[in-house]
Parts: structure tokens; sequence; C-alpha cells
């Protein structure tokens, strides 16, 4: 991620090198009166093999130059005895002194690529940046256990929060001491309550897993994986159960980090011991 963020970076200064080059080539190109050292040198070569009349001798550039000035005006320079008279001021045309057309386009066509490229950059580095409200990649604080079970009894075993992508379901405390043993301790705060949190993921090829209310398991349309109501697989062709989450208890309130998803059990967990209850939803799953 922090490469992608300095390729970012380097790039956005590229683009400005290049908007900056360009607008100083168009104001060299503007320029007049401006030598190089190539074309004066080749001007003094010119000079020096030019040949020279009898009787003249070599003169310097100031004294070539004021030479063609008395023969344009036909003689020796005469200084200017008496003051010109002082010229009415005219403001100037507002068309003259303002923008044209082509340097309008032209400034339009580079600001519009410089304010596209600065949000290109600002769109990517806010899909990279790590997330710092709600909603599923970072920590959800669900509700109170008690209203937790009553949502879970009004879905017929089964609360879906769509915020954390998740299914949260009645863990059985009779079930404890086995899952004290395979289970990891974030797990267990939350199995201790009365409740889990699984990622609604299936992990054969990540299709959504809805539940199956005459069953009372998780069945997924896709390929025919089975998973029981805590998640630990059943059937299928699911190489461990469901994928859960963090789960901390506070003051009777869960709350899930949708941020850490923590891999399912393995194949052949079964710490609840609960077996189809009713018709599957998916056929052809269960072994």
């Amino acid at each position: 991620m922090i490469i992608v963020v300095i390729a970012i970076v380097v790039l956005c200064l590229l683009a400005g090198l290049i908007i900056f080059s360009s607008l100083r080539r168009r104001e060299s190109d503007r320029a007049t009166g401006y030598l190089s050292a190539e074309t004066r040198k080749r001007d003094r070569s010119a000079s020096t093999a030019a040949p020279l009349r009898e009787g003249t001798a070599p003169s310097s550039g100031r004294e070539v130059e004021r030479a063609a000035q008395l023969a344009r005006r036909g003689g020796d320079l005469v200084p200017v005895s008496q003051s010109a008279p002082v010229t009415t001021w005219v403001p100037p045309d507002a068309e003259e002194i303002g923008v044209n057309r082509r340097q309008f386009l032209n400034r339009s066509i580079i600001g519009g690529f410089a304010i596209g490229l600065s949000g290109f950059g600002a769109a990517v580095l806010a899909f990279l940046w790590p997330k710092q409200g709600g909603g599923f990649g970072s920590k959800i604080t669900v509700g109170k256990i008690s209203d937790i079970k009553a949502a879970i009894q009004q879905g017929k075993g089964f609360a879906y929060y769509p915020e954390g992508r998740m299914w949260v379901t009645e863990y059985p405390a009779s079930a404890l001491d086995k899952a004290k043993k395979v289970y990891t301790a974030p797990e267990i705060e939350g199995m201790s309550a009365g409740v889990v949190a699984l990622y609604q993921r299936c992990v054969h090829l990540g299709c959504r897993v809805p539940s199956c209310v005459t069953s009372q398991w998780f069945e997924c349309p896709c390929h025919g994986s089975q998973y029981s109501r805590v998640g630990e697989k059943k059937g299928g062709p699911a190489p461990r159960g469901l994928d859960r989450f963090t789960m901390t208890v506070s003051g009777g309130v869960l709350s899930v980090d949708t941020g850490k998803v923590i891999l399912g059990p393995p194949i052949g967990t079964n710490t609840t011991g609960q077996e189809a209850e009713g018709p599957h939803c998916v056929s052809g799953g269960h072994h």
C-alpha cells in the first residue's frame, strides 16, 4: 500500500513538472529579441570575414551599428533641442490586453488536465486509506446481547447485520468446554455471552451463504457447502467452517471487529453436535 501511495505522489509531481515546463516553453515562444550564443558567434564570424573597403580600419560592433544609424538618417545625429509634445494618454483596448482565445483554450486544457489528475490521485488515496468510520472493515457496535438474542429469535435462529456482512447466531452454553479447546480467546469472549459472529462469505468460492430455516444450517446455493448454525462445516466442498470475526463484550454490549477475520474451524469440528433439524434448502451437499 505504501508503495502505491509513493507511486501516486511521484506521478502527481511529474504531471506538475510537465505542466510547468509547457507553460515556460509557451512563454519562451512568445519572447522576442533573444539571440542564442551560437547565433551571436556566427554573426561575429561573418562580420570578421567580410572584406573591408580600402582606407578603412576594422570597426567594432558598436561603431558599425552607429554607422548604420547615420546612414538611415542621412548624416550625423543631431541632438534634439526641443522636447517633443506630450502625447495624450489613451486607455488601452480591453481586448488588446486581455487573454486571447488561443491562450484561454490552452490554459483551460492544462487546468482541466491538472484538476482531473488531482482528483484521480485523491480518489486513489481515499480508496487505499483505511476507513475510520463505521461499516464493514471497522469495529461495529452490534448492540445489547439481550436485543441480539431477541433478533435471532425473530429471525427464526438467525440475525443478519448487513453493515458488518455477518450473521449472528446463538452459541449454547453447554458447548463452551469443547469450544475452549478449538477456538481463540476473541471468539470465546462472544461465545461465553451466548453469541457468535460469522462472516457471510462461503469459504469455498466466496458466495454469500444464506440461512436455511428448515434445517437450521447455513447452506450455500452455489456449490452445496453446508455449515451448522454456529458455522462449523457439515458437508459440501468447503475446506473449513465459516470464517468469523473478533468479538468483545463490555457492559452487556457486543462489538465486532469486521477488519479482523478469523479463519473458520477445521473439518471435523463439531462442538455443538447439531444435526439438520428439518429438510435442507440445498440438496446434494450433505455427506
